[in-house]
């Protein structure tokens, strides 16, 4: 890993959303949208970012279902960002599949990938193949058991419940680093923090909703089974996800992100049972400085980036851009804005300090 226990990595997230643009009506089609992301990915490793993260879904208004893949499409045409799943549905995948994309992406990338493993908050992954959703607890811990053992050795000796056995098979290729890494992603349960803790796991919180400092208590959970467990938690990484995006100015930034984010959060809300539609009351309460969107310009996006350094302890920020459709051009100017003004002013405040 890079030096981001002393500092902070900052980069980029995204579900490759292929939602209607809510202006024109115009959805463009996944084969465009697994373009634009190789693009951006090239762009946000010329403008100095640190990492970027595709999350998996089985939807149509999605186009990431395979993120090793689109990720390796850029691996060549970059050198230093950091390539990861944000997440991988390790409970309906086969972990020696995920293991063999990820350290084939290693390869390609020299050592730059990494896996972010969930259980994820979308279940159509489940029935698509042939899981059920009573085993949802189940299926994450067994198969990541399995991912761990693969990692840590060339022949894995392994028995389950849900997958066959493997006696004493090789598994190919191997990772570049050594181990792969492989992250713990938790939308906020208690249960995922600990189990990272106990592991001695990096964890990714999501956090697009509410404020992020009451995220503290599950921060200090994490630590404490760390310890616990014999690990050292000042050696763990913390890594946090939120919606958000960059403009020119804090106004310019709020308008632009709005109608895609309203039209997408209104179509997740309704197929959840939220009630009440989100209005701009909701995503300007959520802009504020303890709120969970960071949308402004570089300096207050920087702004709040810092304070979740000091009310969590952070050391790796995904800004999730975007989450709905968006025009290319404007997502790739607020990764360039992301990594040319917001990062310097992150990391010289933090030097500062």
């Amino acid at each position: 890993m890079s030096n981001q226990l002393n500092n902070i990595e900052i980069g980029i997230s995204t579900f490759l959303e292929t939602t209607p643009d809510p202006v024109t009506g115009e959805v463009i089609s996944h084969a465009e949208r697994l373009r634009h992301a190789v693009e951006e990915i090239v762009l946000a490793d010329q403008v100095g970012l640190d990492v970027y993260g595709i999350g998996e879904h089985h939807r149509a208004d999605y186009a990431g279902t395979s993120p090793a893949v689109v990720l390796a499409a850029a691996a060549a045409m970059t050198t230093r960002i950091r390539l990861t799943s944000a997440v991988t549905v390790l409970s309906s995948d086969d972990p020696v599949r995920v293991y063999q994309a990820f350290s084939t992406l290693d390869g390609i990338s020299n050592g730059r990938a990494e896996i972010m493993a969930g259980r994820g908050s979308f279940v159509e992954s489940f029935p698509l193949f042939g899981y059920s959703l009573d085993d949802y607890d189940d299926l994450f811990e067994e198969k990541l058991e399995l991912l761990l053992a693969i990692r840590s050795s060339e022949k894995v000796t392994w028995r389950g419940g849900h997958r066959p056995a493997i006696d004493n098979l090789g598994i190919y290729p191997r990772s570049v680093q050594s181990p792969l890494p492989v992250w713990i992603a938790s939308g906020g349960n208690a249960q995922s923090a600990v189990r990272a803790g106990m592991l001695g796991l990096p964890i990714a919180f999501a956090i697009i909703g509410g404020m992020p400092e009451n995220f503290a208590p599950l921060v200090a959970l994490y630590k404490e089974a760390a310890a616990r467990a014999g690990h050292d938690p000042d050696k763990l990484s913390i890594a946090t996800h939120s919606h958000g995006f960059v403009g020119e100015t804090t106004d310019q930034a709020a308008d632009l992100f709005f109608p895609s984010t309203q039209a997408q959060m209104n179509v997740i809300g309704r197929e959840r049972g939220w009630g009440q539609p989100y209005t701009r009351a909701t995503y300007d309460a959520a802009r504020s400085l303890r709120g969970a969107l960071y949308v402004g310009d570089p300096e207050y996006v920087a702004e709040k980036i810092i304070l979740l350094r000091k009310n969590l302890g952070i050391t790796r920020f995904f800004l999730h851009v975007n989450v709905g459709t968006m025009p290319h051009r404007e997502v790739m100017r607020a990764i360039e804005l992301l990594g040319t003004r917001v990062v310097p002013i992150v990391r010289k405040e933090l030097a500062r300090n």
